[in-house]
């Protein structure tokens, strides 16, 4: 999933210039390390201009004291901004804005961040689904994999040219076509979710994400056509297409094998996030 960068580790001299000397030691200039991070999406789905457009990796810089400042602010944490301004701070390439990265292109900097620094073995109190005894298990963060719709042969679909997905689900028979969504989407659907639930109003969170992704029905891309088929296609449909969605959109795969050690009860779980997962002790 990622890889150090051996040419930013070290302490290099400044070129043309003498060390110079405080108290009696010489005075250093440490380089912070650096890690490629591979890209679940490998830049496929980037378009022409965007800094990620065909790029299968991007380097950022290993977490220091500073972004332990900013996943600690109690400023930042108020307004849920804490982990974008840390990724913000370590991404070389400043040129990549979060809000237009892909949230599985985004998700593999979180892990790779944590990694860096607070390694990656990740304790989590977990109580067993058979015993239901509870007991700390340590899940490996550089076991994770990625997922990509390369690797699924037996799904209906088609990529189009602007690198959209098109689906035809079961009972309309529609050609529905989706994108992939973004940390702008992310960032709106979070936030109308929370306007939502301060209005005491009726959770919508399926539908909302469907109209985010959906972008055309049988080619016709007016939203008053896309609110239609939203508000009438069976459910059936609506399962089938969020179902697809979940598959073909490169991320991480959050999956490892768990095991218990008081029955030995063993099965595959979603690594939970926690709160520890950067406010570690």
């Amino acid at each position: 999933m990622s890889r150090n960068n051996p040419e930013r580790v070290g302490a290099p001299p400044q070129e043309g210039s003498a060390p110079a000397m405080a108290q009696g030691s010489p005075h250093l200039a440490f380089a912070t390390p650096t890690m490629f991070v591979d890209l679940p999406s490998k830049g496929q789905f980037y378009p022409e201009g965007h800094p990620l457009h065909n790029v299968e990796q991007t380097e950022i810089r290993f977490m220091t004291a500073k972004e332990e400042d900013i996943l600690t602010s109690q400023s930042l944490l108020k307004k849920g901004v804490a982990i974008d301004r840390m990724l913000e701070s370590i991404l070389v390439d400043k040129s990549i804005r979060l809000i237009d990265m892909l949230i599985g292109d985004k998700n593999a900097l979180i892990i790779a961040a944590r990694i860096s620094g607070f390694g990656a073995d990740y304790g989590v109190n977990i109580t067993c689904p058979s015993c239901g005894e509870q007991g700390e298990h340590v899940f490996d963060l550089e076991e994770l994999k990625t997922n990509s719709w390369e690797d699924l042969e037996d799904l209906e679909i088609e990529r189009t040219t602007n690198g959209r997905f098109s689906v035809t689900p079961p009972t309309t028979g529609a050609t529905v076509e989706l994108r992939l969504l973004v940390g702008e989407d992310e960032k709106f659907l979070t936030n109308l979710a929370a306007s939502k639930k301060k209005k005491k109003l009726p959770e919508t969170n399926m539908t909302d994400q469907l109209r985010r992704v959906i972008t055309s029905i049988n080619g016709e891309s007016n939203r008053a056509i896309i609110e239609s088929f939203i508000s009438h296609a069976p459910a059936i449909d609506s399962r089938y297409i969020r179902g697809i969605y979940k598959k073909v959109v490169p991320n991480i795969d959050m999956k490892q094998e768990y095991s218990c050690s008081n029955c030995g009860f063993e099965s595959e779980m979603e690594v939970p996030l926690t709160a520890k997962f950067f406010w570690t002790e």
